[in-house]
């Protein structure tokens, strides 16, 4: 049982292997360019021949003014081999099955504008290249690449999404700024969401929409094909807690709540009005509203504070409704099924259901996160 079991944990971590595409990389890169100069940068997910983090950190180096990079990889990647032809420190084929790390403090540039790609794969061969067989296996826990995390100012990688609460709180413990790749679901994670509640950290430039594209070599899961590489659309965000300008920009509010409260209903569990759409916060409440997840892409911390979240803030509604007028979704937020969003008329119509010998029927929401405005 016990070897079946190991065996479902490693089919388990293959899945989690997403590589990242470069585009995305730069696309989100572009916008913290102010926080690199002079810093030593850690890519610790990345395999030094073949991440797109490490490949855009080389290419960017001198742009950016960094002082250093370190990209370390963990010996079971799949990929090693697969994208480049280059040999390690001691001109042995780079094989699947060991780790790397790529420790340089310089990046020569031959036409002294920018670094090429000559330049990068120049650099790999030479002697120069600072890349080296790791003793342990290179998982991101080991005592070897803590040593190389004490020493970096930012952390930028792609984690695995398996790991991410472990990876988070690595950071978190050590004091480190990071921008890093996480399932959208990682925001409820009862370990991650008291971060961003406390703004510790916080949903990176790019947008909830959609999902991201990554390369992936997990058989049976293949969603389209450019250029002969196989991609997987899975629903991913950038986190980080390094400061961007979206976070301080205003969302505007038109909508008003005092003479449309119909517009607004409150939950049967939580004393809190329910706005689905983020467009529909009104502009003259100043008390507790849901929202949903993908409000945090607009979050300026200015203009509100974040209370908490529907897993944790809802009652149990075995306290609140007999049992049979809810299907139970978990602590969550719920509301009347046929609710009308104003409070008098919710009760009125319960009051009606009750003379017809009928219950209110509640339904189970997504989860919700709790903001409320900051006044000026």
């Amino acid at each position: 049982m016990a070897k079946n079991e190991n065996l479902h944990k490693a089919k388990d971590a293959k899945k989690d292997e997403f590589y990242t595409q470069y585009e995305d990389i730069q696309n989100e890169l572009n916008h913290y360019e102010q926080h690199f100069k002079g810093k030593t940068v850690l890519c610790n997910c990345d395999d030094p021949f073949e991440s797109n983090f490490c490949k855009f950190f080389l290419r960017n180096f001198n742009y950016l003014g960094l002082k250093r990079l370190i990209c370390t990889s963990y010996s079971t990647s799949p990929v090693i081999g697969q994208q480049l032809t280059l040999f390690d420190w001691m001109d042995e084929p780079v094989v699947q099955g060991t780790g790397y790390v790529m420790d340089i403090r310089e990046v020569p540039m031959a036409n002294g504008r920018g670094v090429s790609d000559a330049d990068i794969d120049a650099l790999l061969k030479s002697k120069k290249r600072g890349v080296k067989k790791l003793k342990g296996d290179g998982d991101f826990r080991s005592e070897e690449c803590i040593e190389y995390l004490k020493q970096s100012d930012i952390v930028v990688t792609n984690p695995p999404f398996s790991l991410f609460r472990e990876y988070v709180a690595q950071l978190m413990e050590y004091g480190k700024k990071f921008l890093i790749i996480g399932n959208k679901n990682a925001i409820t994670y009862k370990e991650i969401f008291p971060l961003i509640k406390d703004n510790q950290m916080w949903v990176g430039y790019r947008g909830f929409s959609g999902g991201m594209w990554f390369y992936s070599d997990y058989e049976g899961r293949t969603e389209k094909i450019v250029d002969g590489e196989k991609l997987i659309n899975v629903p991913s965000i950038w986190f980080t807690n390094l400061d961007h300008n979206k976070r301080h920009e205003e969302l505007i509010l038109y909508k008003h709540y005092y003479g449309n409260e119909e517009e607004y209903p409150r939950y049967a569990n939580y004393d809190a009005i329910e706005v689905s759409k983020v467009s529909d916060i009104p502009c003259d409440y100043y008390e507790e509203i849901g929202v949903p997840i993908t409000y945090l892409d607009k979050h300026n911390p200015d203009q509100f504070e974040i209370v908490g979240a529907s897993r944790w803030l809802g009652k149990p509604m075995s306290e609140i409704a007999p049992k049979g007028s809810y299907v139970s979704g978990g602590v969550r937020f719920y509301l009347p099924v046929e609710s009308s969003q104003s409070v008098n008329v919710e009760r009125e119509r319960e009051r009606e259901r009750e003379a017809a010998g009928r219950q209110t029927l509640y339904r189970c929401l997504y989860d919700r996160i709790v903001i409320k405005r900051r006044k000026v």
